[in-house]
Order: structure tokens, then sequence, then C-alpha cells
């Protein structure tokens, strides 16, 4: 019992320091509202004012809860992915998914084409999601043809590559406007995504990071080499597949409806492993979930500048976060 407890203590901690988070974001902003009226709009009591219940119900709490649905996912595909290529810098991206993400959105904005004519403000999230996939099944494709990992995380870098140039040949014959609107989607932005789009989001999300649960015993054995995999009775070949499939979902959904965010995938995980200082992935994966989402909300209030309509774009606060933790990774490892 008490091997339990010890277990499960930091975890009391991550669901504590998760709920803290996400009161304290639903609460700040460019609007002061006192933290009573808060909780009151919360629980549906009485508040001084009508306009407050609007921007907490409307804005702010599918604000929030985007974040903790993007943090939460990007950090379990990035735990997935280091531990399917053993690469301490491999993240959800590292397969071209969002680049796909781009290339579909680029080609509604920069060039025209896509959904927009009918699709309204579902319009870039559609094409996202459309390129996210596409990219998703060429990978899967591959990854059923070659055998060794680094061949397809050759591959995967060669179609970010290549699909970045196409982006930027459409950008160089687009106007300012189109590149001025193209480029805000890039940076990334939890603020798009109401009630309406969060009944796509968050199933998806929630469906990928439960179903990867499941996936934390083959996990443990890829981390001490394939042979030692094949002499427990896994198919390689299969849990390869699954981990592509569930970190497309989860990458591909978020990048389209929040736009690209990066060094998330690539710094929880480490954290994490620091902080419980286990590579169990029973423990690391609702680690990586707490701390993601945790993590990410932090950086959704660093981006809103106080008592200020203007907001950072949420990929450069979390480079700001991600960049040293990269850095100590790779000194670490010298």
């Amino acid at each position: 019992m008490k091997t339990l407890l010890g277990k499960s203590y930091p975890f009391f901690i991550f669901f504590f320091l998760l709920l803290v988070f996400f009161i304290a974001d639903v609460s700040y902003g460019s609007v002061y509202i006192p933290l009573d009226e808060v909780f009151n709009i919360l629980l549906k009591k009485n508040t001084e004012k009508k306009s407050w219940e609007i921007i907490v119900w409307q804005f702010r709490l599918p604000k929030a809860t985007t974040a903790l649905l993007a943090g939460a996912g990007l950090s379990v595909s990035g735990l997935l992915m280091q531990t399917l290529f053993r690469n301490p810098l491999a993240d959800a991206y590292i397969l071209g998914v969002s680049s796909g993400a781009s290339l579909g959105v680029a080609l509604l904005i920069l060039a025209g084409v896509g959904f927009a004519s009918f699709a309204g403000q579902w319009a870039i999230a559609v094409s996202a999601v459309v390129g996210a996939a596409s990219i998703m099944a060429l990978v899967l494709f591959i990854a059923t043809q070659v055998r060794q990992l680094v061949s397809l995380l050759i591959i995967g870098l060669m179609l970010g590559n290549g699909v970045g140039a196409l982006i930027v040949i459409l950008q160089s014959f687009s106007n300012k406007e189109e590149l001025q609107r193209f480029a805000n989607w890039t940076y990334g932005s939890l603020g798009g995504v109401d009630w309406e789009k969060m009944l796509i989001l968050a199933p998806l999300v929630l469906v990928g990071l439960f179903s990867s649960i499941f996936l934390y015993k083959p996990l443990n054995s890829l981390l001490l080499g394939d042979n030692y995999a094949l002499s427990m009775g896994l198919n390689i070949h299969k849990i390869r597949i699954q981990v592509i499939l569930l970190t497309s979902l989860i990458t591909g959904c978020i990048t389209a409806f929040c736009g690209i965010i990066g060094f998330v995938g690539i710094a929880v995980p480490h954290i994490c492993r620091y902080l419980l200082d286990t590579s169990e992935h029973k423990r690391l994966l609702p680690a990586c979930a707490f701390l993601g989402a945790i993590l990410m909300l932090a950086c959704d209030m660093l981006c809103q500048l106080p008592y200020s309509p203007h907001v950072l774009p949420i990929n450069a606060i979390t480079a700001l976060v991600g960049v040293p933790v990269v850095v100590w990774v790779i000194l670490r490892r010298r």
C-alpha cells in the first residue's frame, strides 16, 4: 500500500496543478474578472455582469480546454515517437504530418483551392485535416514497405522538406494579405476553437490518448531493442503501424485546429523522465498528458499580455520553454 501511494503521489500533484492552472487560465485575460465571479460563472450562479459570462463560456473556457487537449496530445505523441525511433530529439511532427496540414492550408489560402467556397469558418480546419490525412496515409503505406526505422525517419524528414518546398513556391506567387493570413496560422493559436469545433477535436484527441495507454507494454519492449521485442513474441511491424497511426491522428487533429505548436512534444517527455526517474510507459504516458496540459496552460497565460487585447503566438512561447530543455538533453547525452 505504501509503495502504491508513493507511485501515485506525483500524479496527485499533477492533478492539483492541472486544476490550478486551468482555473488560472480561465480567470486571466485582457478583461479583469474576479476569481470568485469566475467560480460563480462556472457553477452557473448569479454574476455581477452578464458580459463576463459570455467571455468565460464562449472564449476563455474553450481556449483553456483546447490548451489542455493540445498539450496532452502533443506530449504523448512526442513520447511515442521518441520510443519508436529511440531518438531523444524526435517529436510528433517528425513524420511530416504537420507539413501535410500546412500544405492543405497553403492550398486554401495561397492558391484559393480547397473548401473555402462552402465550408465557411471550417475551411482552414478541413483543409488542414485533408492535408494531414494525405501525408499520414502515405507514411503508413511507406511503413508497410520498409523494415528499418532509420529509413522511415529519413523518408518522413524528406516528405516534410518536399512539402515545405511546395509551400514556399505557393508563397512566392501570393500577395501580402494571403501571406499574412497563412503566417498567422503557422504561428499557432488556441483561440480559434469554439464549442462546435470542440465536438470534433476533443473526441479524436481523447481516443488517441486512451488508445496509447494500451500500448505501454509493447513500448517498454521497444526500448530494449527489436530483438528483445521479437523474443517476447511482439509483432514489431504491427506495433509500429499502431504508433504511427495514433501519433498522426492526434498531431493532425491538433495541427488542423490550432496550427503548428512546436517543442512541446520534445520537451515534456524528458521533463517527465527526469521528475519520475523512470522509463516505464505505464507511468510516463499519463505523466506526459498531465504535464503537457499544465505546460500548455501556462504558455497560454504567458501569451496573453496583461490588460491588453494583443495575444502573442503560442508557438513562440512554447519555443522559449522548449529550447532550453532540448539543449539540456543534448548536453546530458554528450
